[in-house]
């Protein structure tokens, strides 16, 4: 390229930059920035001192074992489905991404033949009880927090009845439902 062509060059690119700032400017004067006195939309929130989940964190899930009796296993069984991508129902089921859940129900928590579990579910102890299960498929980080399960959790407590009722059948022998002490005990709490 000539010396006229690089002249060419660097006079259309200046043109191009004051033709933005013109334009830059024009739009400013068309539509002028003014600040507002207060928020067109007043949004007003009371002030609390006490953390809103915070009561909902203490008092736990709601009760399950009065559920129980009446809980439909076949419903758990639809909601199971959405398990099925990371665990298996069946006796002698491989563990896939979660450990098989065969005969869990009473079982102790973090012990499933030849699954990796975190090391926060691994020590946190104890067994699978309707309470713990409960508890568990309410929200599992919440209650166990550092556990590998990224699900969010059952909500409607008549769903987790149907789902551990499932989870009851799932195994050699049933684990017996809750007696009406337990019901009692449990409410009362």
């Amino acid at each position: 390229m000539d010396e006229l062509g690089f002249n060419k060059l660097f006079a259309g690119i200046l043109l191009a930059g004051l033709l933005l700032m013109a334009g830059v400017k024009f739009a400013e004067i068309l539509v002028p920035h003014t600040e507002l006195a207060e928020n067109a939309y007043v949004i007003e929130v009371p002030e609390t001192t006490e953390v809103a989940g915070a009561a909902s964190a203490e008092t736990g899930p709601e009760p399950i074992l009065a559920l129980l009796a009446e809980a439909d296993a076949l419903a758990g069984e639809k909601l199971a489905k959405k398990c099925t991508a990371c665990h298996v129902f069946e006796a002698g089921g491989a563990n896939k991404v979660g450990p098989a859940l065969w005969g869990i129900v009473n079982a102790s928590k973090g012990r499933a033949e030849g699954f990796g579990y975190s090391t926060a579910l691994a020590e946190f102890g104890g067994v699978w009880d309707y309470q713990s299960l409960n508890a568990f498929l309410t929200k599992p980080k919440a209650y166990i927090s550092g556990t590998k399960m990224n699900f969010a959790g059952l909500k409607k407590p008549q769903d987790r009845a149907n789902m551990i009722a499932y989870l009851r059948q799932q195994a050699d022998a049933e684990a017996p439902l809750p007696t009406a002490e337990e019901i009692a005990a449990e409410s009362d709490s």
